[in-house]
């Protein structure tokens, strides 16, 4: 008689952290630097931003029968936990973002594919992950921006997320990899390289670099928007007024995000900059945060300062490289149940009525 098959998820893991550790001893160092890493006083400010917020509990509230349910655009999620989009997944485990998207399918999580996926939008797709979105950077050409878009649509992605906080990427976000990357990504085949562009003694700067002179511009985003009937959302935006100026020109949602800590130092934290966007937004699109969520309660946080759901990237990655789908589901198993307790301890039944009034403040 042969024994039950063994557990992918390692003996010990309680809660996303706990995959940090198996995550380092699995992975090459630099792969392991690249997806942990980020700008010093960023990434650790991020961090710090929810050590600086507490939860207020409200005593004997009747929160049984409740619920984390969200709507967005049309789909009804039972959770507010979405992926993130992580391009080059498959540095992480052979099957990458297929990987991270039957961990999601699973869990009834949403995914945003990444533009730089290790696979084929196509074949992410066929992964049953829904609602699926779709993570564009913006290409060189307008016509190969337009093909990514047209087949986003084709395989039923459900909203288009433009990246908009990195015209010109920081060595140090690629560097440590730049050897193991393919030299077209999955999803680029055909389409017109972007430029490079390498700081030199003598040479040109960023701002003179050729890679500036492609990124997208306000009058793009309004083109884009008019090329396709999904919703479009803007990643990146951390200040009100970017914020009020998305909305004038129609656009559907926005995401704060620092992209992880990983573009300039120094560069407000992600949950520093929510209240302020909400608070522009004012419930007429909805707002998504990402930046370094790691467990239930702080999501509950992020709810409170404003954010109608939450991306979840590292923290889903670490356990991608350990134990591929199963250990994507299985974060977000942990996430979902730690944020039902955490609402339950504080008195709050319902996600979507989370406010200000759950956090302390002296």
């Amino acid at each position: 008689m042969s024994g039950a098959a063994a557990s992918p998820i390692p003996a010990g893991v309680r809660c996303a952290d706990d995959w940090i550790t198996h995550a380092r001893a699995r992975l090459d160092p630099d792969v392991y630097a690249w997806l942990a890493g980020g700008a010093a006083r960023t990434f650790l400010d991020n961090r710090m931003a929810f050590d600086r917020r507490r939860l207020l509990p409200r005593m004997l509230a009747d929160v049984a029968g409740g619920d984390t349910r969200v709507e967005l655009f049309g789909d009804l999620l039972a959770h507010p936990f979405l992926l993130a989009p992580v391009g080059h997944q498959t540095l992480l485990h052979p099957e990458g973002e297929l990987a991270s998207a039957r961990g999601a399918a699973a869990m009834g999580a949403g995914m945003v594919a990444a533009t730089l996926s290790g696979f084929r939008l196509e074949d992410i797709a066929a992964c049953g992950v829904a609602p699926l979105w779709f993570q564009l950077y913006w290409q060189p050409r307008r016509e190969d921006t337009l093909a990514l878009v047209r087949r986003a649509e084709a395989v039923g992605c459900r909203a288009l997320v433009l990246t908009v906080d990195l015209p010109i990427a920081p060595p140090q976000l690629s560097e440590r990899i730049a050897g193991r990357l393919p030299r077209i990504p999955a999803n680029l085949a055909g389409m017109a390289p972007s430029p490079s562009f390498t700081a030199m003694p003598g040479g040109p700067g960023p701002l003179q670099s050729p890679l500036l002179a492609a990124a997208p511009r306000w009058d793009d985003v309004a083109w884009l928007e008019a090329q396709t009937r999904l919703p479009l959302l803007l990643k990146g935006v951390l200040h009100p007024d970017d914020a009020r100026r998305a909305l004038a020109l129609g656009l559907d949602g926005l995401i704060v995000s620092n992209h992880g800590a990983r573009t300039v130092d120094r560069t407000v934290a992600s949950l520093d900059a929510l209240p302020a966007v909400a608070a522009a937004v004012a419930g007429r699109v909805p707002v998504l945060f990402d930046g370094g969520i790691h467990d239930g309660s702080e999501a509950l946080i992020a709810r409170a300062l404003g954010a109608d759901a939450v991306l979840i990237g590292r923290a889903a990655m670490y356990a991608l490289a350990v134990a591929g789908a199963p250990g994507v589901a299985h974060v977000l198993h942990l996430l979902r149940t730690e944020l039902e307790m955490a609402m339950a301890l504080v008195g709050c039944g319902r996600w979507l009525e989370a406010g200000p009034g759950i956090l302390f403040s002296d």
